[in-house]
């Protein structure tokens, strides 16, 4: 069994996105919200969000037990890019790209031994 939870969206890039979830990726559920709590990184909040979201899809719609939980995926996909225009010098305009990004978190129980 296993709960997924959907970011869709974010206003954050999606290599910015991608650093923090190499960090918590395959780590069980308890470690992967304390290293999201203390990482520096602007991805840090939104994906301690999903995270928990996902636990709470797995233990409110599937009844999975909180203690086994673990990352079993996560990934980021590129959103819509938001185009936005900078006016420089001469009249000339530089192109500003404001990504977004999808984010998907899986959570699956672990066997038990």
């Amino acid at each position: 069994m296993e709960a997924r939870a959907y970011l869709k969206y974010a206003r954050i890039s999606p290599r910015k996105v991608q650093v923090v979830l190499d960090l918590i990726r395959n780590k069980d559920l308890n470690l992967a919200t304390a290293i999201l709590k203390h990482t520096p990184k602007a991805a840090s909040e939104p994906l301690l969000k999903l995270v928990n979201s996902a636990a709470a899809n797995a233990e409110h719609n599937h009844q999975m037990n909180p203690e086994l939980l673990y990352v079993a995926e996560c990934f980021v996909c590129p959103g819509p890019t938001l185009k936005r225009i900078r006016p420089v010098s001469k009249g000339r305009a530089f192109k500003i790209l404001k990504r977004t990004s999808h984010v998907t978190m899986v959570l699956k129980e672990r066997e038990e031994n």
